[in-house]
């Protein structure tokens, strides 16, 4: 069943990639679940040292 979330295309270096991959298999999740799971973790440490992010509105870009 097709996703609807929204896509985000990555480009990094073979390493990294193969790398992730690499920890992704060790803890059992795909590599896509993998970089979900990172991108939360900076989210979640960023925010406890400077607060919750408060984006406004649905459309909110940054400049």
């Amino acid at each position: 069943m097709p996703s609807n979330l929204p896509r985000f295309t990555l480009r990094t270096n073979q390493e990294y990639i193969d790398k992730i991959a690499y920890i992704a298999e060790k803890e059992c999740r795909t590599t896509t679940k993998e970089i979900e799971y990172l991108i939360i973790r900076e989210i979640e440490e960023y925010e406890a040292e400077h607060g919750k992010i408060k984006l406004h509105g649905k459309d909110c870009k940054m400049k």
